[in-house]
Parts: C-alpha cells; sequence; structure tokens
C-alpha cells in the first residue's frame, strides 16, 4: 500500500486487516498515530467517541420493540383487521369482547418477555470481559468494548482475541481461527509482512477477532475493531438474536408443524362456513380465532420465563450463567471433563516429604524448590510454590544466600521450571518440576529413588523431583541447557479427596453424565484419587498416549477411558472436540490458564470465581464454590427446565389440537357456529393464564435421569393419538348437549365452553408424570391453584353479569354434573393411553445437532463477549 494510502487510512481511524497484514510495523503504526507506548487516555478518548465502542451486539432492553414483537404474528395482525371491520358493519360487542381479549393477552405476552429480556441482560451487566492494554507506557486491563484501534493489546494462551491486530512480537505464537474458518488445526503466526493480497486464512501477520490463543504469546496493535472485523461483520450478519440451540430449534420445527395444521383447519372451516351461506365475517373471525387457538402463543414466555427463573434458582444454588440458554446446556450435558485438584481433592497442597536421591528424608530437595520456585513468596505464584513456602522448614532454609539471575518459566510442554543462580557454591542451574520429566535429565539416579518415587504415586502423592548441576558461565536459559543435570531428590505433596467428592459423583452419576478426569498429574496420582471415590476406571491415556492416536481413532478411545494425565492444554482441548464430534454434549470444569482452550472447545465451559482471568473469561457457567455438588444442580436445573416445557407442548398437541379439530368438524353438521370467535380467545386466554405456573413444577426423578431432546416424530405421534381422544369426549359433550339438553345455539356454547377448557387445562397433572399423577407424583402447588383457578372461572362466567356480552348462559346443575363424570372419564382414558404410549416409545430420544447449526451458535456464544447495553 502506498504512503497515501495510509494517510487516508489514518484520516478514517481503522486499517483493513489484510491490508495491514502486508505492512511492515512501522508503516502500521505511523498510519494509526500509535508507537512502543500506546494512546494517551485523551487520544483514547477521542478515538472512541468517532468510532464507537469495540462491540457487536447491544443487550439494550426496549419496552417499544418487545411491544412491538408481540404483533409479529400475522394472525393476530388479521384477526385485529377482521375485529375492527367488524365493529364498523355493526358487530360491535363481539369486535369490543375480541379486542378487549386480544389486548389482555398482547399485554399477558409482553409483560413476559419484558422480565425475560431485563433477566438477560441482568446477566450480562454482571460478566464482563477484559483484555490488557499498554496505554501512555503503563499495562492496564480493560473492557474489550474499549479498545480502539493503535491500542497495543499483549496476547496469552486462551485469550480470545479481542479486535483486528497486526502483531508486533510473536512468540512462538498460535492461533485456532475456527470461530471464523471452519479449521480447527492452530495457525502459527509471525510478525513478518505477508505479500499484498493474501487471503484471510493464510493472514499469519495478525490475529483475527473472535480467534483463540493456542499456544504462545505475543502483542499486536488494534487495526480494526467491531464491525469492521472479519469476525463483526460475520456477527453483525448474524443478526442480534442468539443462534439456536438445539431446544430453541426443536421448538421452531414443533411451532411449524403447528401452524401447518392451523393452515389446513383454518383454509377447511372457512370454506365450509362460506358453503353453508354464513356471513363472511363470521367466517373470517371464526378461522382466524381457530388457528389463534390452536397455535402455541406462549410457548416463547413459557420458555423465557423457565429460563430466567432457572437462573435465579442457580444462583441461589451459587451457580451463576452468563446467558438464559446456559442453563439449557447444562441440562443437556452428558460427558464431564474435570480437572482433579480442587474438586475431586481438597485443593489444599501440603508438603509431606522431601526425600534425598537415595530415597530417605533429606531437607536437601526443600531449598533446591524453593530456588526453582516462581513465587517471590508464600503470597502468590502456583499452588505448589505456594506450599513449598508454607512448609515448617522453610523459614530456616537459607534462600537469601542466593541471588537469581535468569528463569525459564514452566510450560506444559516440558512441565519443569529452571533458574540460574548465584551462591556459595558458585553460578548453579536448579531444575524442578514433574519427576520423569527430570530424571529422564539426570545421569545419576539410584534405583532406590525410582522405587520411592512409584511407591509416593502409587499411594496418590504429587511427586516433583528436583536437579542441578553447576553452570559457571551461562548468563541466560533456554529449554537446551536443561541437560546432564544431578539428581537432588524428591518433593512429595499431598493434596486428598474431598470428603464429599463421592457423593457428588454418585449424584451426577444418577443424572446420567459421565465423569472423565482430565489433569496434568502423573496418571497413578489420578488414578489412586478415583479409587479412594469410587470412580470406576476404565481405561487411562497419557499426553503421550493421545499423540499417537490420530483423528479418526481418538473418539474410540475417549470412550474406553476414564483419566487423561500428563495432558497439555492443546491436548485437553483436542480430547474435548473428538468428544463433540461423537455427537455427545460436553462439558469442561477448569480454572487454570492451562485450561481455557478446552473450556472454549466444550458445549459449556465451567469454571470458578477463584479461578485465572483467562478461565472465567473463557467460561459459560461460573461456579462460586468448586464443588461437583453445585455441578449437578445446574445439570438438574437444566433437565427440569426441558421437561416443564415439554409439558406445554404435550398439552397443546394432546388437547388444544383436539379441541380445535372438534371445532372445525362441530362447524360442518351445526346450523350455526360451535362456539363464537371471542369465545374461543377467552377460552384461549383463560388456558394460557394457567399455564404460567408450568415452570414451578416438580418434575420425576426418572426425567432427571438422563439428557432429553427432541424428536418431533414421536411428538407428532403424541398428537395423533390424543388429539382425537380429545375431540371423541367433544362429540360426546355435543351428544348430550343436543340430544338431552336440547340446547340452542346459546346452551350449545356455554357447554362446550365449560367442557373444553375443563379438558385441556386439567389434562396437564396426567401427562406432566409418567407414574399415577398426585399419588406418586404431585404437582407444584402453584400449578394446581393455577389449573384450578381457570377451571373455577370457565365454570362461574356462564352465572356473572359478563355472561350475556359474551354469548353464555346459565347451565342446568344436573348437566354439570354430567359434565363433571365426562371430565373424570376423560383424564382416566387419557392416564391408560399414557401409560401404553410411553412403554412404547422415546418421546425424547437423542438427536444429533447440524455442523452449522453448531458452529453459527458458537459464533454467537463468541460474539456475546463483544456487547454493550
Amino acid at each position: 500500500m502506498a504512503v497515501r494510502g495510509a494517510e487516508a487510512v489514518r484520516d478514517e481511524g481503522w486499517l483493513p486487516v489484510t491490508a495491514a497484514g502486508s505492512l511492515p510495523v512501522d508503516r502500521v503504526l505511523a498510519a494509526l498515530g500509535g508507537g512502543a507506548d500506546g494512546l494517551a487516555p485523551e487520544e483514547v478518548l477521542r478515538r472512541r467517541s468517532r468510532l464507537g465502542p469495540n462491540a457487536v451486539r447491544t443487550h439494550r432492553v426496549s419496552a417499544l420493540a418487545v411491544l412491538v414483537r408481540q404483533f409479529r404474528s400475522a394472525l393476530l395482525g388479521l384477526l385485529l383487521v377482521a375485529a375492527a371491520v367488524s365493529y364498523f358493519v355493526g358487530e360491535r360487542t363481539d369486535a369490543l369482547v375480541i379486542g378487549v381479549i386480544l389486548a389482555v393477552s398482547v399485554g399477558f405476552g409482553f409483560v413476559n418477555e419484558y422480565r425475560a429480556e431485563r433477566a438477560g441482560a441482568a446477566l450480562h451487566d454482571r460478566v464482563r470481559h477484559t483484555a490488557p492494554v499498554v496505554r501512555a507506557g503503563r499495562t492496564e486491563v480493560v473492557d474489550v468494548v474499549e479498545l480502539v484501534p493503535g491500542d497495543l493489546v499483549r496476547l496469552d494462551l486462551g485469550m480470545v482475541v479481542p479486535a483486528d491486530l497486526r502483531l508486533t512480537e510473536a512468540h512462538r505464537l498460535e492461533c485456532e481461527e475456527s470461530v471464523l474458518t471452519g479449521e480447527s488445526a492452530a495457525v502459527a503466526k509471525d510478525p513478518a509482512p505477508v505479500p499484498a493480497g493474501t487471503p484471510l486464512d493464510d493472514l499469519a501477520s495478525c490475529a483475527l477477532m473472535g480467534t483463540v490463543v493456542r499456544a504462545g504469546s505475543g502483542v499486536g496493535v488494534v487495526v480494526a475493531t467491531a464491525g469492521h472485523t472479519a469476525f463483526g461483520r460475520i456477527a453483525v450478519g448474524l443478526g442480534e438474536r442468539q443462534g439456536e440451540t438445539e431446544f430453541q430449534r426443536g421448538l421452531r420445527r414443533f411451532s411449524l408443524m403447528l401452524a401447518r395444521v392451523a393452515g389446513v383447519l383454518t383454509a377447511v372451516i372457512f370454506v365450509i362456513n362460506l358453503v353453508l351461506h354464513r356471513p363472511v365475517i363470521d367466517a373470517v373471525l371464526f378461522s382466524l380465532a381457530i388457528a389463534v387457538g390452536i397455535t402455541p402463543q406462549l410457548l416463547p414466555a413459557i420458555v423465557t420465563a423457565s429460563l430466567a427463573a432457572g437462573t435465579r434458582n442457580l444462583s441461589r444454588r451459587r451457580v451463576l450463567v452468563k446467558r438464559l440458554v446456559c442453563v439449557e446446556d447444562l441440562g443437556n450435558v452428558e460427558v464431564l471433563f474435570t480437572d482433579k485438584t480442587g474438586t475431586l481433592t481438597d485443593g489444599r497442597l501440603s508438603l509431606a516429604e522431601t526425600l534425598g536421591p537415595n530415597g530417605c528424608p533429606d531437607d536437601a530437595p526443600l531449598l533446591a524448590g524453593l530456588l526453582a520456585n516462581e513465587a517471590t513468596s508464600g503470597g502468590d505464584g502456583n499452588p505448589m510454590d505456594q506450599a513449598l513456602w508454607a512448609a515448617p522448614g522453610a523459614a530456616g532454609q537459607p534462600v537469601s544466600a542466593y541471588r537469581r539471575v535468569a528463569l525459564l518459566p514452566f510450560d506444559h510442554r516440558r512441565r519443569r521450571v529452571s533458574v540460574l543462580v548465584d551462591g556459595p557454591d558458585g553460578r548453579t542451574l536448579v531444575t524442578k518440576g514433574a519427576a520423569e520429566e527430570v530424571l529422564a535429565l539426570c545421569h545419576d539416579v539410584p534405583e532406590a529413588a525410582r522405587a520411592v518415587l512409584d511407591e509416593r504415586l502409587a499411594g496418590g502423592g504429587r511427586v516433583v523431583a528436583v536437579a542441578r548441576r553447576p553452570a559457571p558461565g551461562l548468563t541466560a536459559l533456554g529449554p537446551d541447557d536443561e541437560r546432564d543435570l544431578s539428581f537432588a531428590g524428591l518433593l512429595v505433596f499431598l493434596d486428598p479427596p474431598k470428603p464429599d467428592a463421592r457423593a457428588a459423583l454418585d449424584r451426577l452419576a444418577g443424572l446420567g453424565v459421565t465423569v472423565k478426569v482430565i489433569t496434568g498429574d502423573h496418571p497413578a496420582v489420578a488414578v489412586r484419587v478415583c479409587e479412594q471415590l469410587g470412580l470406576p476406571v476404565a481405561g487411562v491415556l497419557t499426553g503421550a498416549d493421545l499423540a499417537a492416536l490420530d483423528d479418526a481413532a481418538l473418539p474410540g478411545a475417549i470412550g474406553r477411558t476414564t483419566v487423561f494425565a500428563r495432558v497439555s492444554p492443546e491436548d485437553k482441548a483436542r480430547i474435548v472436540h473428538a468428544q463433540r464430534a461423537a455427537g455427545r454434549d460436553v462439558a469442561f470444569l477448569g480454572d487454570g490458564v492451562n485450561d481455557a482452550l478446552a473450556l472454549h472447545a466444550a458445549d459449556i465451559g465451567i469454571s470458578v470465581d477463584t479461578g485465572t482471568d483467562v478461565a472465567r473469561d473463557a467460561a459459560d457457567v461460573l461456579l462460586l464454590a468448586k464443588d461437583l455438588d453445585v455441578l449437578a444442580d445446574g445439570v438438574t436445573e437444566g433437565r427440569r427446565i426441558f421437561a416443564n416445557t415439554i409439558k406445554y407442548v404435550l398439552m397443546g398437541t394432546s388437547s388444544n389440537f383436539g379441541n380445535m379439530f372438534s371445532a372445525a368438524a362441530a362447524s360442518a353438521f351445526l346450523p350455526f357456529l360451535p362456539m363464537l370467535p371471542s369465545q374461543i380467545l377467552l377460552n384461549n386466554l383463560i388456558y394460557d393464564l394457567s399455564q404460567v405456573a408450568i415452570p414451578t413444577d416438580q418434575v420425576d426423578a426418572d426425567q432427571l435421569a438422563r439428557p432429553a431432546h427432541w424428536d418431533l416424530r414421536e411428538i407428532r405421534r403424541f398428537m395423533l393419538t390424543f388429539g382425537p381422544l380429545s375431540s371423541l369426549f367433544d362429540f360426546l359433550t355435543f351428544a348430550l348437549l343436543l340430544s338431552a339438553l336440547h340446547a340452542g345455539p346459546v346452551e350449545f356454547r356455554t357447554g362446550w365452553f365449560v367442557e373444553s377448557l375443563a379438558t385441556q387445562t386439567l389434562v396437564v397433572f396426567v401427562i406432566r408424570t409418567h407414574t399415577s399423577p398426585f399419588w406418586r407424583s404431585r404437582p407444584s402447588r402453584p400449578l394446581l391453584a393455577a389449573a384450578a383457578a381457570a377451571v373455577a372461572v370457565a365454570w362461574l362466567i356462564p352465572y356473572l353479569p359478563v355472561a350475556g356480552p359474551l354469548g353464555f348462559q346459565p347451565l342446568p346443575i344436573g348437566f354439570l354434573a354430567v359434565l363433571v363424570g365426562l371430565v373424570v372419564a376423560y383424564l382416566a382414558l387419557v392416564e391408560v393411553t399414557k401409560r401404553a404410549l410411553f412403554a412404547s416409545s422415546d418421546l425424547l430420544r437423542p438427536t444429533r445437532r447440524p455442523p452449522e447449526v453448531v458452529r453459527r451458535r458458537r459464533t454467537h456464544r463468541r460474539a456475546e463477549r463483544f456487547s454493550t447495553r
């Protein structure tokens, strides 16, 4: 790009990443007006006011927008138009009643959706995503939405790249760019310019917004933010709404199925009424009312209200979800990969023994451990380093007699740390790390030490080895310097199993969740902990074993394995990817920097509020206590919500559909409309109001015992079984009304209104459980009260002053008694049929998600971190 082009870019305030990648770093910094010290605070404010926040989402809740969405139903709009026409042609009372009922229905939907939107926004406000940035020569941590072009951002393992960056430094940096390219292999990065015209997939000199740092570290200058980035354009193109979950996709497909049924019924009813020479406006209103009656209008409100209630329940149980749909994700979990420390164990490491080269007790290894220590005191560093400083003998060690010259930090490939120190014996290299790694670098390890090592590992102790060698003249450290070491001894740490972990594991097993341990520890230590907690170990794989397996063989090996030990961050992410590719819903629980990649890869990433910043940032769910029992609460809550939503779906397919089919059939042989449009809508409104209590209902243990997924074929079978059954009792009611009561239009409509509302409302108590209702499975009190109130209101309306305007009149007491008998008989027959149906089918059979749905949803999920209110 010419200098003139760079000047033009500077005027615009940002630079396309494809152009920046082909320019030298100094040219990019000059074009963006940046430098090695970053931007001044006032310049940051100026750029943000000009370009806006680095956001591709907004969580602003607009009451007006929610209200407008209530009118997006074409049926509702047509009904409003038809009611208005009816009013102006003289049918004013009916039109007014319809208008009032629709207003109440819209208001009810608005209140529920607005509350759910506010609940989602409140969750967003509780979670912030940050990035380290250099400004005015100082490194500070800022919210990712506050970044502007010209900012210098530091990248570390597990981070999500917060903007499009032109790299200025890269230290073995690799980024996983599947969110943009679909390829899961990591891409190596290098600050050197690439040729002009290089496509996005090969842009090695840049780190792209939304991708994940898979290895190494780096620094980059922000060249583009928000919608100017490649990721931002994709996210904006997908729209503001979250990508569909499997559950939401099932709801949409179910709603479409009912919409098709409603369309057919509406057309048939309209034609029948025209053939019978009924007024056109009556035919239109009646047909549309039938369509509204069969459409599950309350389904979105039931789902969002359930999810919002679920987040509140989980919050009380010390589980914080970042988005409403995370509750559903928790319920879907089939496989849980969890770290060991702090989850299965107490997480409070203590130094138990220091053993010399011959395997006998010796304090000398403690000094080596304190020297090769990345913590400067007992108050920081990793738990093992802290345990060394807290050891009883640490205070007496002559650490102050040594001066550190160089440090080679711990990394998960080498699994060791080395220091170069000057001390009484001259310049010395001291190494501390995983026992098998350090021993492989030593030339003088006694067999007695190896035997003691195996014994301590088998007993569940965490063992690290220390070694040293003279290093005169050495001024810096690299991995190649860790050689020809003299074995100095072993440090044995204890981290006992949690007392309550066994019960939590049993509970997860009862929920159908397979627990697998994934750890950086020695396999013998992990196996011993599993044995102590009663977790059966089917097999063990190490990082070396995983490296020998190709991607085709990995899923099968994972299925036969319980413990994954000595694994790297990349290994963890690869395991999770492979398990998901096998069609299982995967959760990963971890709290360290080395867990961030796997947290991003899982269907649901889980961390703890005391975890590292990068782990908390990558997670979808935060536990306020690192406790598997708390996690089991989350899984239970997610499944409870799904089960309660299914209850509403089954009600709509069992009686609601049957009642509307009955109306269609009755209109063909009766000389009058079987129910007025306003009465159908009133019936639907009372029914919907009674269903608001469904999210509070209790769920049977057998419905919580495994993840549940949609199977539309079985739901259609349910509808075709119970719909006709409901219609059968409607036809019996019709026969009694016409033959025994000799009912005219008003009496007929009154009797059927009372019967139909009772059957379709009370059927929830039968289909809410696979066992005997009331005796073995008790409903919640709110649901019981709501259903009873709905039936009571329906049966009282004919005796109230509003009966006349609504087109009702009182029914004989004797006939009401007959209706009670019909309702009881209906519920009994539904109970018998239900047992046969559930015994011969699996209504909630597991299904696999299409890859394009998974990828679209993961893009939405990543985009959530770049959002404002």
